[in-house]
């Protein structure tokens, strides 16, 4: 009978000490993955994220409805094989995680300056003042 292990969630955790979906987000990302720092100047504020594993190609930022959404994707397959080419282990791992921001309808996708490298992306966002509300008072036209 397998029984749950009392250090982990389950037996085998650490088997094979490969990361899965639920050790992503157990703990508060254990893994670093999207791990957020954000830090406020006068121009600006600077976004800096974790993202390791992943490449440049499987990370997409988008700007919508004021909300930068940055989502990262991916697909890895690790494969072990032994002398005459017989598997002694083969994983696979394939998922999406992304976090939005909220920026203001102010902000447009070209004044969002993006750099990743290393397995970190670098989000320098303006700051813009929300402009105020105009009237739109709609009259109807009364005819007599």
């Amino acid at each position: 009978m397998l029984m749950p292990s009392i250090f982990e969630d389950t037996l085998l955790d650490d088997f094979f000490d490969f990361p899965t979906r639920e050790s992503y987000t157990r703990g508060g990302n254990s893994y670093g993955l999207l791990q957020t720092d954000i830090t406020e100047n006068d121009k600006g504020y600077e976004v800096t994220m974790n993202l390791p594993g992943f490449k440049k190609e499987d990370v997409k930022g988008e700007l919508k409805n004021g909300y930068l959404t940055i989502t990262a994707t991916t697909n890895t397959e690790n494969n072990k094989k032994d002398q005459e080419g017989r598997y002694i282990r083969k994983e696979r791992y394939s998922g999406t995680c992304s976090r939005s921001f909220y920026v203001g309808n102010e902000v447009t996708q070209d004044e969002i300056k993006a750099k990743f490298e290393d397995g970190t992306l670098k989000l320098t966002i303006p700051k813009k003042e929300a402009l105020p509300e105009k009237d739109q008072s709609k009259y109807i036209q009364i005819t007599g």
